[in-house]
């Protein structure tokens, strides 16, 4: 088992979960962070931490959000690793709680994806 950061992160990135992380597996895209599974010790200190209630356990995550297993995995081998608080994006506090954010998942920099529709960063996204 490890934990998996889903949907409610994408356009916010919260950090609070990073801080907490005693083994730095969490890493930072343009506008989402993962959890690299391999590196995950199934802690659970991250979960409290997200305003935004974004992570699960892998067991316990909803139907609709399975598919962030196979994301967060992908793309942690691609994205550097995060092991300092940042600040939240610009527009989190707009984006927390919305649904149906994973069109706007920001791959950059992580090769391709088999889970597309994603948001490049070269399209402007607004929140609906």
């Amino acid at each position: 088992m490890s934990y998996v950061v889903t949907e409610q992160c994408v356009r916010c990135k919260y950090t609070d979960c990073v801080d907490v992380c005693p083994v730095d597996c969490f890493h930072e895209g343009p506008n989402f962070l993962v959890i690299n599974p391999e590196e995950c010790i199934d802690c659970n200190l991250c979960v409290a931490e997200c305003p935004v209630d974004a992570i699960f356990a892998d067991d316990d995550l909803p139907e609709s959000q399975r598919d962030f297993i196979e994301i967060n995995a992908q793309l942690a081998k691609q994205w550097p690793v995060i092991n300092t608080v940042k600040p939240a994006m610009h527009d989190a506090d707009q984006w927390a709680g919305k649904p149906n954010k994973r069109q706007y998942l920001d791959t950059a920099n992580a090769g391709t994806l088999d889970t597309q529709p994603i948001c490049s960063s070269k399209v402007a996204c607004t929140a609906e």
